[in-house]
């Protein structure tokens, strides 16, 4: 028997958000490894997937997945029309239970099993924000991008290093983990709804002197995915310097103190150290 939703929702200890957009070929497998992952650890959980105005049969496959996830909460966000992988992730985040949400790419190019790499820093109170990356090692890529697309996400995070000072090698891998309590501000105050969202979110963190941890993860290339190097480094090249600009006006100057000031009184008080697991 599936217990309801509601009788996990004010203690789980972790939120998994799944944006979802006409993934009918390869949610319904995502959600079932998913679940079957968080069943064996046994932790208190929430699995979240965000159906970001699919046009296929993405939602009635999820809720039947969703019948056979055990005793792990479950929720289904809907919205229509498309609005962009960057809203349905910021969604997602802002309706998660938990104080540690990670969100995961559908296909899960990172493994699931991962996990623990990402959200562990952050539960024994070393980090807010961490991130999976390709470019730490190598060596951890079973199957690699082509090449044309593998260059273009390299010059493209060198564009990002230069353009914000960021000090990390990939900001888009999707696979992230956020503290809550200090990373909500900015996520409310986000604006990028597409493939930009990332690099505003890490870098409203830097501005905000938040912990921030580049994670070497696992990783294999989906041949299905949808970034078009073309439309899409141009797209998000011009949400770059959206970023900029909006910093430089101070559109973000009162969520990136609002989170600096929840981080300063959680290090203060020792709220951010040994969360529970």
């Amino acid at each position: 028997m599936r217990l309801p939703t509601q009788c996990f929702e004010m203690s789980a200890r972790l939120s998994i958000i799944v944006p979802a957009y006409n993934e009918a070929a390869r949610i319904g497998a995502t959600l079932r490894t998913i679940l079957a992952y968080l069943n064996e650890r046994r932790t208190q959980s929430e699995l979240i997937v965000v159906d970001d105005g699919s046009e296929d049969d993405t939602p009635a496959i999820v809720e039947q997945a969703f019948t056979e996830g055990g005793p792990i909460a479950t929720r289904l966000v809907r919205y229509a029309p498309n609005r962009g992988k960057g809203y349905a992730v910021r969604t997602g985040l802002l309706a998660a239970s938990a104080n540690v949400a990670l969100f995961s790419d559908a296909d899960l190019s990172t493994p699931i099993s991962e996990t623990p790499k990402l959200i562990d820093p952050i539960r024994s109170g070393d980090y807010d924000l961490t991130f999976g990356s390709r470019a730490l090692d190598r060596r951890l890529i079973g199957v690699h991008q082509p090449w044309r697309r593998e260059q273009g996400g390299r010059a493209f995070n060198l564009v990002v290093r230069l353009a914000t000072g960021l000090p990390f090698w990939d900001t888009q891998c999707g696979f992230k983990a956020f503290r809550m309590s200090v990373c909500r501000p900015l996520i409310e105050a986000a604006q990028i709804d597409r493939f930009g969202f990332d690099v505003e979110l890490i870098y409203l963190a830097h501005l905000a002197r938040l912990r921030l941890r580049e994670i070497p993860v696992r990783w294999d290339h989906d041949p299905a995915s949808k970034v078009e190097v073309a439309r899409d480094s141009f797209r998000m090249l011009d949400e770059v310097r959206r970023i900029r600009r909006q910093v430089d006006r101070g559109v973000y100057s009162e969520a990136i103190s609002a989170a600096r000031t929840a981080a300063m009184i959680e290090a203060k008080h020792g709220l951010s150290v040994r969360s529970p697991a």
